[in-house]
């Protein structure tokens, strides 16, 4: 690895920005020194070890690895804070888990290691760190750490593990790579430059180049190849869903843009099946969404089975993925016929379709691992199913009941004649145009009374008259009978103007905040043009504004709670004129004028009010000026009075009748706009909820994409770590058989430290496990013989053994011999020490000599 990832920032806590965890078993000590030697000292991430191990063993991982890197190697330890450039080691027995950016530690009440050490410590990152979380898999015996390397993946984190080739015990690996959800297989040596390559990239994502390349037509010629090749459009996909699963390949080749994707993809035609792959996403279980499950087995099933028999029942799953949901279908459907005597004849026919020809072939197998039916109660497992080792095979009778086939919902011709149409979790990745159509056909495919079950993120939209909800909670609509002709998606209600001739209501308030209007100069200014008349401004609504001169004649405060508006404050006599008028202006744009007669104790007396939308000066835009002037009594329409012979003047009459008449034509014309408002906001709210419901559905199918990978065929962790134990067997065996042999014994490294020692070995340099890893030249001994470091050194570098006699102390005499440390490789790795007692041969041959 030749460049590091650069330094990252601690979060605002203190803890790495990214995590790796690394899970190994039998065979995985060596996987785990191959990584670490190719990892940089600051590659800016911290990494967290877990290994199977009994509690009963000594930790000495740690010491193992901080011989091959630079880094800090330290023991877990319950709410240590994980920082950058630092390596931490699980304890035997005990569960590690990440929270808060801290590690916890919890030891086993059992004496035994946990069962899933490693799938413990994935779900806690990829439930705390999110898209942080890197994971590695390395060598070893069953299959733990793959469930928990799927919830890393489904959170957006990268996953890892070592290629099954290079691994001692290939079993772990290859069980992650199993789960599909791999995004790096390769020795333990390359991963490093690997995670460099993929956080760097993720590193320096540019929006902008992003955006660009996606409005690019490489979108389209991708669109393009698949439609090709697997005979299927997706043009008619949600775009973000379709840009998410792209982007997603485009990462994890490490190329740089879109366009670079699509030659890739051009020339490389298996690359075509893995894209495909991660358009179509399927999750399912079996009696997912119980409040569904039981309205179809409390009421729609029943009422089905007893009003149709003997006609057979027919439904349709569509986008039925491994086919867990017909299943469930023909579950419960059993399920009723043995308990309602009146249905007993009943048959149902249900068919299963699918875009996914692999999941149809799941499906069409009926083998599921045994975990996925864990929460069926006993009574459907027993009945429904049987047991193959880690897996149950669907009963015959319930594979006899559904057929599975690949169907394109899309292209395809629909099933017909049903009763039952379950279409769930589907239509949020599509487009609300193709919605729309599907909503039809499936109108056109269910019989009359026929039910149509929607996942709970999903609904008909707009299509209310085809069918009329059922259980909303359950995702139920019926399939309505009396369907009147659709309504063209474009229809569009043309309101009239009820604002101003702009087209926007005028918002003084802010208005003012932003330019500082005088209104009492500008309002002046234009009365002055007018002989000052008695006048009010208002805006669209009737806001009074600004009053000028004396309008209580014409004015007067409504009872009850202050309410400063025209169409409130105006004498009976004319608030219909004003209403008209300013309509009338707002709408044309020209001055409004009417005539109404006041009553009180002036009786006759008239009064001419001219409203006129306002275009100049610009701050008073979209205002209405409305002047109130009294007619004199000698004005030339004013007709000469006569009494009638009830004493009313004829005119009188009239003018009643004709002001009865202008209010009923304004309130006609009211009634006819607040209908058409009404009706525009209806259209403006449904329009909003399909935005709403189009999130909804987008936010539903991005947890669909987590979940995908979730539900795939499972493994059970049963095998024995079988070879660990052979090899923690054989290194008790060798460390009992260098005790037994009672000789003083020092295994030391290149660099001349302490690696290893006998209990003999103690006695001679007062040696304690702290320090293993400590230089020779810092060990105090008993021994006679300051040149031990020296030849040491010397035997190092001629890789010549070396022996001598030197006298301890305490008067002993020890023979030392002095040897390179080859491994099975023939590679020196160190020296050995041997310290021989020869006190008693000393002695003999003293006694020899003087005799």
């Amino acid at each position: 690895m030749t460049d590091a990832l650069p330094p990252a920032p601690l979060t605002e806590h203190g803890a790495a920005p990214l995590v790796v965890g690394i899970g190994a078993s039998a065979g995985g000590l060596e996987a785990l020194q191959a990584f670490f030697a190719a990892e940089p000292a600051s590659s800016g991430a911290a990494y967290v070890v877990v290994q199977h191990m009994a509690s009963t063993r000594k930790p000495m991982l740690a010491t193992l690895l901080q011989s091959t890197t630079a880094m800090p190697v330290l023991e877990a330890t319950d709410g240590l804070l994980m920082r950058a450039n630092h390596v931490y080691v699980g304890t035997p027995g005990c569960t590690l888990t990440v929270s808060g950016g801290r590690l916890r530690s919890r030891r086993e009440l059992t004496p035994s290691r946990p069962a899933t050490p490693i799938d413990t410590l994935f779900a806690s990152m990829a439930q705390d760190l999110g898209p942080r979380a890197i994971c590695v898999v390395l060598s070893g015996m069953g299959d733990d750490g793959s469930r928990g390397l799927r919830q890393i993946k489904q959170q957006g984190g990268l996953t890892l593990a070592q290629a099954p080739a290079s691994a001692r015990f290939a079993a772990m690996p290859q069980a992650a790579v199993d789960t599909g959800s791999v995004d790096v297989i390769c020795p333990p040596a390359d991963m490093p430059a690997r995670i460099q390559h993929l956080v760097h990239t993720r590193r320096n994502a540019d929006d902008t180049t992003l955006a660009a390349a996606r409005s690019s037509s490489a979108f389209g010629d991708i669109l393009a190849l698949l439609r090709a090749q697997h005979q299927c459009d997706l043009s008619l996909y949600k775009r973000s869903t379709l840009l998410r699963r792209i982007d997603r390949r485009v990462t994890l080749l490490g190329l740089p843009s879109m366009q670079a994707y699509a030659a890739f993809l051009r020339d490389n035609p298996q690359e075509h099946d893995l894209l495909f792959k991660e358009m179509l996403i399927g999750v399912t279980s079996f009696f997912r969404d119980p409040a569904l499950w039981s309205e179809l087995k409390e009421q729609v099933l029943p009422a089905l089975m007893t009003h149709q028999a003997p006609r057979p029942l027919r439904a349709w799953v569509v986008g039925c993925s491994t086919g867990e949901e017909a299943y469930s279908l023909a579950m419960v459907f059993l399920e009723l016929r043995d308990s309602l005597p009146a249905a007993a004849d009943c048959s149902l026919q249900i068919f299963a379709t699918d875009l996914n020809a692999d999941a149809i072939a799941v499906a069409r197998k009926g083998q599921y691992p045994a975990q996925g039916i864990a929460h069926l109660s006993a009574d459907r497992q027993a009945r429904f199913f049987s047991s193959h080792g880690p897996f149950v095979q669907v009963d015959k009778a319930l594979r006899d009941r559904v057929l599975f086939a690949r169907h394109d919902v899309i292209q395809d011709p629909p099933f017909t004649k049903l009763d039952l149409l379950l279409c769930r979790n589907v239509l949020i990745y599509f487009g609300n145009a193709l919605q729309r159509r599907l909503i039809s056909l499936f109108h056109y495919s269910l019989r009359p009374g026929g039910m149509l079950a929607l996942g709970l993120s999903e609904t008909v939209g707009r299509t209310q008259d085809r069918f009329a909800p059922q259980v909303t909670k359950a995702g139920l609509y019926l399939r309505n009978d009396d369907t009147p002709p659709v309504t063209p998606a474009h229809f569009q209600v043309s309101l009239p103007e009820a604002t101003s001739p702009t087209g926007q209501e005028p918002n003084l308030s802010s208005s003012s905040k932003q330019t500082p209007i005088n209104l009492q100069a500008l309002t002046d200014q234009l009365l002055l043009q007018t002989l000052a008349p008695a006048a009010v401004l208002v805006n669209s609504d009737g806001d009074i504004l600004y009053i000028n001169g004396r309008t209580g004649r014409y004015l007067e405060p409504a009872a009850g709670k202050a309410n400063w508006n025209i169409h409130v404050m105006a004498r009976p006599e004319l608030r219909t004129p004003i209403a008209t008028s300013v309509r009338q202006t707002l709408q044309d744009g020209l001055p409004a004028e009417a005539l109404a007669a006041l009553s009180g104790p002036e009786p006759g007396a008239r009064v001419r009010l001219t409203a006129r939308a306002l275009q100049e000066p610009a701050p008073l835009r979209g205002l209405v000026m409305i002047t109130l002037r009294d007619l004199p009594a000698d004005e030339p329409d004013a007709s000469p009075v006569t009494e009638s012979a009830c004493g009313v003047a004829p005119d009188a009459l009239a003018d009643e009748l004709a002001r009865a008449r202008a209010e009923i034509q304004a309130l006609r014309q009211d009634m006819n706009a607040s209908h058409d408002s009404l009706h525009a906001a209806n259209e403006a709210l449904q329009a909003s909820n399909e935005e709403l419901q189009s999130a909804n559905e987008e936010l539903t199918a991005s947890k669909e994409e987590a979940q995908s990978l979730n539900e795939e065929l499972q493994t059970i962790n049963g095998e024995l770590q079988a070879k660990l134990d052979d090899l923690v067997l054989a290194q008790s065996d060798m460390q009992n058989l260098l005790n037994a042999t009672d000789i003083a014994t020092l295994f030391l490294d290149s660099d001349l430290n302490v690696r290893r020692y006998t209990d003999r070995a103690a006695l001679i340099f007062h040696l304690r496990e702290v320090d293993i890893g400590r230089p020779l030249s810092e060990l105090a001994n008993t021994l006679r013989y300051p040149e031990l470091f020296d030849d040491s050194k010397a035997t190092l570098g001629t890789l010549t053994h070396l022996e001598k006699q030197v006298q301890t102390l305490d008067g002993r005499w020890l023979a030392v011999r002095i040897m390179p440390y080859r491994t099975q490789a023939y590679i020196v790795q160190g020296l050995v020490l041997t310290f021989f007692d020869i006190t008693e041969a000393k002695s003999l041959e003293a006694r020899l000599r003087q005799g």
